[in-house]
């Protein structure tokens, strides 16, 4: 086939891809998980079930094709944001405050019963290695230029931030994220050297001739 027709089709095949995994994600947000089948799937994407089951075998597996496409987009975010920013501390802030606000957002979008399906699998495994190899090198970029601790490894401290943002998932608002992020980020500021004691000197009592009294 000439090439301008197999990109056609392809760029076909995509965007028919895209409209069943934007359908679903629509419909589970609005009448929840247990509510989505197949038919009402290709109903609402505008294709035909025939059609459906060449794409996917089920619904199980059309959620967790969204899930990729939105880790995938999430790390291209992150990475885009990591770019814009300026020294190694800004952009690790800049990066931890991106994660934190997702975290956020996907928790109050999906809910636990989704959250609970969604976070299995391969594809979830490899994008939070990503994930913590990003925070990893931009914790070594800040503690090479001094400007956050050295005295833990990276790998280590990008494990913390991780655990530390999960919390991110139950709190009511933007700025309390933003808290959390300043919190998390004031561990990973070297340690304050402490300051040598001041020596201090008390004045000695004044001497001179003692007088007696005389007789």
């Amino acid at each position: 086939m000439p090439k301008l027709w197999n990109e056609t089709i392809e760029a076909h095949r995509h965007a028919v891809r895209d409209a069943v995994l934007d359908a679903t994600a629509a419909l589970v947000a609005k009448h929840g998980l247990l509510s989505v089948t197949m038919s009402r799937i290709a109903e609402t994407s505008g294709i035909g079930r025939a059609t459906l089951y060449k794409y996917f075998p089920d619904v199980e597996s059309i959620l967790a094709a969204w899930h990729q496409r939105q880790i995938t987009g999430h790390l291209q975010h992150l990475t885009a944001v990591r770019d814009h920013a300026g020294n190694p501390g800004e952009r690790l802030e800049a990066v931890l405050e991106a994660y934190a606000l997702m975290s956020q957002q996907r928790h109050e979008h999906h809910g636990s019963e989704l959250a609970g399906l969604l976070h299995q699998g391969e594809h979830v495994v490899r994008a939070h290695q990503q994930l913590k190899d990003l925070i990893r090198d931009l914790l070594a970029e800040g503690a090479a230029s001094g400007d956050l601790r050295d005295d833990v490894a990276p790998d280590e401290l990008s494990g913390y931030c991780l655990h530390a943002l999960s919390a991110a998932a139950g709190l009511p608002s933007k700025a309390a994220v933003r808290r959390l992020v300043a919190v998390t980020l004031s561990g990973l500021r070297p340690p304050a050297i402490p300051a040598a004691p001041r020596l201090t000197t008390e004045a000695a009592p004044a001497s001179g001739p003692s007088h007696r009294p005389s007789h």
